[in-house]
């Protein structure tokens, strides 16, 4: 089996970079986020205090993750039943919905081409599909810094952590992390309606995503060092600053993307008309422009193909002196 994860992550990385997510093929994580609400409804019918939230809260990730790794599991056995080949076609196929590496690329790139142009409503609006901030009346290097830290941030999500998933657990244990990450974006938020139903969630996430965010902190440092970047600020910015995220995972990209291209992440955002301050990543060593986000672009694509490689060439060692 490692022998075959070790194929599976490499061609399903190859597929998502080729071919992204149609938007005519349904995603896996839009049936996910509709059996969430259905879960978080029937929570709430049943609990209603605080204390009955939270209780309520862990039956989201223990009956949505659960579910879909044993359906994953079940749906692949029974194709492995009519052709081997069949299943394994498929699980390439489950395990590159799972990573977004065009998706995000597309996603920076459409904002940069619409900043070179001069559009800056354009940029605005495609800035605030991705993220969850006003984008308004943000100016241009405020568009870049939402982007740049949005693509950095993905890196995690988005990449390096359904591979590293992909890798132990093939696909079954890649769509379950995805429901985890889905979960998270859905109910994670310490607002007044999430902090209770949403608290397991939003633990399970960060501890699903600890080990692959360190990972990439330094393979964005060696990314950094290999496209001529500040690979030394890179990684002395995430050891300064990662920590100061609110979030115990974000940091790490964020944060050695910043060092690598000398610019400040963080700042003031502002949410539904209310200001909000995230701790400052890296230092101003120069402004932020639009030419920094195909930068970062290039920074994602690079640490997440070392990644790949690596959690497979990790995979063939093993399975071949398994063989001995």
């Amino acid at each position: 089996m490692m022998l075959e994860h070790a194929y599976f992550i490499i061609l399903a990385y190859i597929v998502d970079c080729i071919i992204g997510d149609p938007r005519w093929i349904p995603h896996p994580v839009i049936f996910m986020g509709r059996a969430i609400t259905q879960l978080e409804r029937g929570v709430r019918r049943i609990a209603h205090t605080p204390k009955q939230l939270k209780a309520g809260g862990f039956l989201l990730p223990l009956i949505l993750v659960g579910g879909v790794f044993l359906l994953t599991w079940g749906v692949l056995y029974l194709v492995a039943l009519i052709h081997p080949w069949l299943a394994w076609a498929l699980e390439v196929l489950l395990i590159a919905t799972t990573i977004a590496t065009k998706g995000l690329k597309d996603a920076g790139m459409e904002v940069y081409r619409h900043l070179r142009a001069g559009d800056m409503p354009a940029a605005r609006r495609s800035l605030g599909m991705i993220v969850g901030r006003d984008t308004e009346h943000l100016d241009e290097p405020e568009i870049v810094r939402g982007t740049v830290e949005t693509v950095a941030e993905n890196i995690v999500d988005a990449i390096t952590s359904p591979l590293f998933y992909a890798a132990i657990g093939g696909a079954p244990l890649a769509m379950a992390y995805r429901a985890v990450n889905t979960l998270d974006s859905m109910v994670g938020y310490k607002n007044e309606k999430y902090k209770d139903l949403g608290f397991a969630s939003a633990r399970l996430d960060d501890v699903a995503n600890w080990i692959p965010a360190r990972i990439t902190a330094i393979l964005l440092t060696i990314a950094a060092w290999l496209l001529r970047h500040d690979a030394r600020s890179a990684w002395r910015t995430v050891r300064r600053d990662a920590k100061e995220h609110p979030s115990p995972n974000s940091g790490y990209p964020e944060s050695a993307v910043a060092g690598a291209l000398g610019v400040r992440l963080g700042g003031h955002n502002v949410y539904k008309g209310i200001a909000s301050f995230r701790a400052y990543m890296g230092e101003p060593k120069e402004p932020l422009r639009a030419d920094h986000i195909p930068m970062t672009v290039r920074l994602m694509y690079l640490s997440s193909a070392m990644f790949a490689l690596i959690s497979a060439a990790i995979l063939w060692l093993a399975a071949s002196s398994s063989m001995w």
